[in-house]
């Protein structure tokens, strides 16, 4: 296939950050995209590529920008029913713990996801990976955690695993024994933590079917000792650590995901500055979540200006989930990002797209329009990298490609 005429093609190639002579986007201009078996075998001129590829399938991309397909490194995307009475409630001003009390929350979903079956929660999680690629999500993370036992985590795990063969997102699955303490080991949750590290790590670890170990390092959720005493529990089982860190209160996570070397630090919407400088000084992503304080109705977000500025490699995700963030849509992510946390368009794009694989830790290239990269791409019904953005909740997705094919 040969793709020509684009209005630009944004590899996502640049530099993290944007600077007066800076492009995080990667854009070039007039310029074609040469895919062979899934993969991007070549960008340069049309006339060149156009005489090398003379017998390539053409996709006129008709004045419209051409990107990386999008990636979503934090989701929940497979739960049991949504919770749209909490978000009347809430938005009545009844606050969370009190809706908690009544038997809403995280709790509401542990029971919504133990009532049903694992094929009830495979047919529900189908069309909700339809969206994502809708909104142009190719790859996505999706994280247990709303079973808070071994086989109801397990089960969650089987339906992330028989998703990957059933549509064509690409999913990348996470453990999150450790999301809360579940109603009936309130009054001795050391027990569950022991659960967590001498049970459910080592059966996670024997199946096979989650490449990454996550903890809610919060206060009243786990604390800096629960949370490292299960991230290396994980690693030790093969299982790399992400952190749900310092979302609604600082407390040291950001510090203990770049002691650790984690994948991620994710939310992040109370760092410190020692976080902010930890994170900076590691490999450890920061994955920023602002669909989530935007839905929560908070006024303040994650710095990304000072962790971009201070030299961390960010990238955005949506928190897709049925309490704290309902939408699986990463252009309105890119949106708030720009609008709410200093980001610029070029940096919102980036921070989707390779930002996101990096949080993965998925191939090099991955998230990228570059030799050799999966021929994951969008097309999208806009003319610059800047309409992305700007143009809010609305449906600009014109088609999409997954490894060379398309599936919009």
């Amino acid at each position: 296939m040969l793709f020509t005429r684009a209005a630009g093609v944004a590899t996502c190639t640049g530099p993290a950050r944007g600077s007066d002579d800076a492009d995080p986007a990667g854009l070039r201009e007039g310029v074609a995209v040469a895919v062979e078996s899934g993969r991007i075998v070549a960008i340069g001129s049309e006339r060149e590529l156009g005489g090398r590829f003379g017998q390539a399938e053409v996709v006129d991309c008709a004045g419209r920008l051409l990107t990386p397909g999008l990636v979503d490194s934090h989701t929940h995307a497979v739960f049991g029913g949504w919770r749209g009475d909490e978000y009347a409630l809430r938005s009545r001003g009844v606050p969370y713990m009190e809706i908690a009390r009544r038997g809403g929350g995280i709790l509401s979903s542990v029971r919504h996801l133990r009532e049903r079956s694992e094929d009830e929660l495979l047919e529900m999680a189908l069309p909700r990976l339809a969206e994502m690629l809708d909104q142009g999500t190719t790859t996505a993370e999706i994280k247990s955690g709303y079973g808070l036992s071994t086989e109801a985590e397990l089960k969650t795990l089987r339906v992330i695993d028989r998703l990957r063969e059933m549509q064509p997102v690409e999913l990348v699955a996470t453990f999150l024994g450790a999301h809360e303490v579940p109603a009936d080991y309130r009054d001795r949750r050391q027990d569950y933590v022991d659960l967590v590290v001498e049970e459910m790590i080592p059966a996670v670890a024997d199946s096979g079917l989650a490449r990454f170990c996550d903890v809610f390092m919060e206060p009243g959720v786990f604390d800096r000792a629960e949370s490292e005493r299960i991230l290396r529990a994980g690693l030790d089982q093969g299982l790399r650590p992400k952190i749900h860190a310092d979302e609604l209160e600082g407390s040291g996570g950001a510090e203990l995901a770049a002691e650790l070397g984690a994948a991620s630090a994710d939310h992040l919407g109370d760092i410190s500055p020692e976080g902010v400088a930890a994170l900076a000084r590691s490999s450890t992503v920061a994955t920023l979540l602002p669909g989530t304080l935007f839905f929560l109705g908070r006024t303040s977000y994650a710095p990304a200006r000072a962790l971009l500025d201070a030299g961390a490699t960010v990238a955005l995700a949506t928190d897709f989930n049925p309490g704290s963030c309902p939408t699986p849509s990463l252009p309105f992510i890119m949106t708030a990002a720009c609008s709410q946390m200093g980001m610029s368009p070029a940096e919102a794009l980036r921070a989707s797209t390779a930002g996101g694989a990096a949080a993965l830790e998925l191939p090099a290239a991955t998230g990228t329009l570059a030799p050799g990269a999966p021929a994951d791409l969008v097309l999208w019904d806009v003319s610059s990298v800047a309409e992305l953005p700007y143009r809010l909740a609305t449906p600009i997705v014109r088609s999409v490609w997954k490894k060379g094919k398309q599936v919009r």
